[in-house]
């Protein structure tokens, strides 16, 4: 059964989430709000997939901060794509690669799978 599992988080797959950074920056100082935010998105990523290795892209981080870096957008919807490392010496052969969907309203969006 282990070994089920096991194969299941080393597949290449791809998800869309929303993520709720409202409630994950909350109670921390405006100063370290954005940090923050990022933080909590690469905890969420490595929950989700189940690597240790986590790359935001940059359009993210500048979603991120494009309002400074005490006002964090409330939701921000994610597409998390679990892929293979190329690199001979990495120590994961397998990392997830985080990046922003943009959307018009985050009303009754759910996960989605993404085929490629």
């Amino acid at each position: 059964m282990a070994k089920d599992r096991r194969t299941k988080a080393s597949e290449v797959v791809t998800r869309e989430y929303t993520i709720h950074l409202h409630k994950r920056v909350h109670g921390f100082g405006f100063k370290k709000r954005a940090p923050r935010a990022i933080k909590e998105i690469r905890k969420f990523a490595t929950q989700m997939m189940g690597t240790s290795d986590v790359r935001i892209d940059t359009k993210l981080n500048k979603e991120i901060w494009k309002s400074g870096i005490r006002n964090v957008p409330y939701r921000v919807r994610v597409r998390l794509s679990r892929r293979r490392n190329d690199d001979e010496d990495a120590k994961e052969e397998l990392y997830t690669l985080v990046s922003v969907v943009p959307v018009q309203s985050f009303k009754g969006l759910q996960t989605q799978t993404i085929e490629e």
